[in-house]
This record gives C-alpha cells, structure tokens and sequence, in this order.
C-alpha cells in the first residue's frame, strides 16, 4: 500500500487551474473561501492530498477589490466622509479603494499607477475617475 502523495494547498489550487497564481490562491485561502473535503483550510502552506475534494466557495463582494473592503472599515472607524470630495488614489491597483470612494459619494477620483491597465475595467470607463497610468508619484 503506497502513501499518497501530499502537497501545498496553494501550489496544488494553481495546478488544477482552480486559480492562475499562488497570490490568488493565497488569498482566497486566508479569505476563507477553499475547502478541502467539506472543511475551511486557513493556511496555504497546509500539505493535502492530491486527490482530495477542493471546493471554492465565492463570497461576493462590494467592491472590485478586497482594498475597498479596508478602505470602507477605516472609513467607519476614523468617521472619514469623502462625499462630494475630489480625491487621489495612489497606487491604484484594480481599484478596490476608487470603488469604494465612488460608493462613499467621492466626486471624483484621480488614479494613479506605475503600472498600466490595471484598474477595472468598470472603474476605467467611470465618468469620475482619472487614469493616471505609468506615473510614479515620487518623481
């Protein structure tokens, strides 16, 4: 009787396609959102068997990104109001803060990224946001 091979969770979530890096997996992971034979596993490093039963269960989210999630809480712990403001994201990203600032009633919010065509795609074509891509802050 042989030993079934075990391996990481996150390497083994991006070998059978369930995520395409192991960041995403990792995340998904932390966010409680893998299971493994019916159970939450909440670290990526955990060694499984290969064949086990691997579920993802989606949690929906508010916004485009786990950042507006952050953003939102610290908005109710500090009492920040931002509606009606024109304000700055800097770094970007995908834009789970510049989602969250429209949903907060942001009247404008300026994105700027070293990268480029990374924010979402329904953020980029928003009226009130400006794209600032390829653009370090520092310099």
């Amino acid at each position: 009787m042989t030993k079934s091979k075990k391996e990481r969770l996150d390497i083994l979530l991006v070998e059978k396609g369930i995520f395409p890096t192991r960041e995403k997996a990792k995340s998904a992971i932390m966010a409680g959102e893998v299971l493994v034979e019916g159970e939450k596993v909440n670290k990526s490093g955990q060694r499984i068997k290969a064949e086990s039963n691997i579920s993802v269960i989606k949690k929906e989210t508010a916004y485009v990104s786990r950042g507006g999630e952050k953003l939102e809480k610290a908005f109710k712990v500090f009492n920040v109001n931002v509606k009606g403001k024109r304000v700055i994201d800097v770094g970007a990203s995908t834009g789970g803060f510049t989602d969250c600032l429209l949903k907060s009633g942001a009247k404008e919010v300026y994105c700027v990224d070293v990268g480029y065509g990374q924010l979402a795609w329904k953020l980029q074509k928003d009226s009130r946001v400006v794209v600032i891509d390829r653009t370090n802050i520092r310099y």
